[in-house]
């Protein structure tokens, strides 16, 4: 296989010598933990203290890993990237809120990217998090298998009706809805809620996507059921494959109430999982798509030569690759360049309601063996080649 991921004229080809030395000084800054500790502290004090400090955050780490505050403020973001080819998913990144007004709200923010999904090419996709159309207590006490009372009975009900709207909206539109994954124990009731939703809306072809996290050690066999149940009842399976995003939350708990931890003994255990997965469902691409959202070339590399041996079309509609918008552009642009489907990841949002979201980016920069370090060797290569 061609190793096209070092072409770094094309990852950064959108970005101006001024972004590019924005990158350079942002990875320079994300490298350092300590520094990404006592960023975070310092943000979070100035934030809660009404200092005027939106603009210093906006031009720097915002404007790196955001599109805008609002959905109209992404457009020259989308329109932008998709002249290399590359889509978005414009993802509203608001965090952690707990009451019924915020959840209608996130609701109709997660339609109205639905209508700009059906009008644009550029966005193939729309996507929410469970716990943005309603409480993480409430998934949880599902999965603990305890009752609700009439009032959270009635509340769940909501949920379920919010969920219904999404993904029945997105049926009518032709729009596929990507549903992320959260930590393993409010899971199990995202996990029936999005089947569900499968069972109604995946008749013809996969517009609901669930999302698994391939750390925990248990996906892999879940994915297999799926699919399972997919074939006895007559419905196509839309899944995300991550790495996951709640490793050391998830060990922590485990350790603390004194169960098997979910997650995967070793990053090769990882690795090998998702890996496999990928294989899986290439294997039963006729019932199922793929959306690889996975900043490790190896993988995307893998994927690439599966489907060259099995003679799916580089632009065949069940596999996307996707990344994270202000990340390992070098794979997505190259990607595209190749002719792959590609999608960012495109976050927006308030300032301040978004920085949740670029917190966990930095740290998980930070966290993520080499994931850093090779981002500053492909700004270092650009901005040699371009002479800065």
């Amino acid at each position: 296989m061609e190793k096209i991921f070092n072409n770094t004229e094309v990852a950064f080809a959108l970005k101006s010598d001024t972004q590019l030395e924005r990158a350079y000084f942002l990875f320079k800054l994300i490298e350092s933990q300590p520094l990404v500790r006592i960023g975070t502290a310092v943000t979070n004090f100035a934030l809660k203290a009404h200092l005027p400090v939106e603009g210093l955050i906006r031009s720097t780490v915002f404007d790196h890993f955001c599109g805008g505050v609002n959905e109209n403020d992404c457009l020259r973001v989308v329109d932008n990237m998709f002249t290399k080819g590359v889509s978005s998913v414009l993802d509203y990144s608001v965090e952690g809120k707990e009451e019924e007004n915020q959840f209608d709200a996130a609701l109709e923010m997660t339609l109205k990217t639905i209508v700009f999904a059906k009008e644009r090419d550029a966005i193939p996709f729309a996507v929410f998090k469970p716990t943005g159309l309603g409480r993480f207590a409430l998934y949880q006490k599902i999965g603990e298998g305890k009752s609700f009372t009439d009032e959270e009975q009635a509340e769940w009900n909501r949920v379920v009706a919010r969920f219904d709207k999404v993904c029945k909206t997105a049926h009518e539109m032709d729009v596929a809805v990507l549903i992320d994954g959260e930590e393993s124990w409010m899971q199990d009731a995202a996990d029936d809620l999005v089947a569900d939703m499968m069972r109604k809306y995946n008749k013809e072809k996969a517009i609901v996507f669930n999302t698994l996290q391939m750390y925990r050690w248990d996906r892999l066999e879940y994915l297999k059921k799926m699919n399972a149940l997919a074939k006895a009842e007559g419905f196509f399976v839309g899944m995300k494959l991550v790495r996951g995003a709640y490793m050391e939350k998830e060990n922590n708990r485990a350790e603390e109430k004194g169960y098997t931890s979910p997650i995967c003994t070793s990053k090769q255990a990882t690795d090998d999982n998702f890996d496999a997965a990928v294989v899986y469902m290439l294997d039963n691409i006729d019932r199922m798509a793929i959306f690889a959202g996975t900043h490790n070339e190896l993988s995307s590399y893998r994927l690439m030569e599966l489907m060259a041996e099995k003679g799916i079309a580089k632009n065949d509609s069940r596999v996307f690759f996707g990344q994270l918008f202000g990340m390992s552009d070098n794979i997505s642009y190259n990607l595209a360049a190749h002719g792959y489907n590609v999608a960012k990841y495109l976050p927006f949002g308030p300032v301040r309601d978004v920085m949740p979201y670029l917190i966990r980016r930095a740290e998980e920069n930070t966290s993520v063996a080499g994931q850093t370090s090779r981002e500053l060797d492909l700004i270092k290569k650009e901005r040699k080649r371009r002479k800065l």
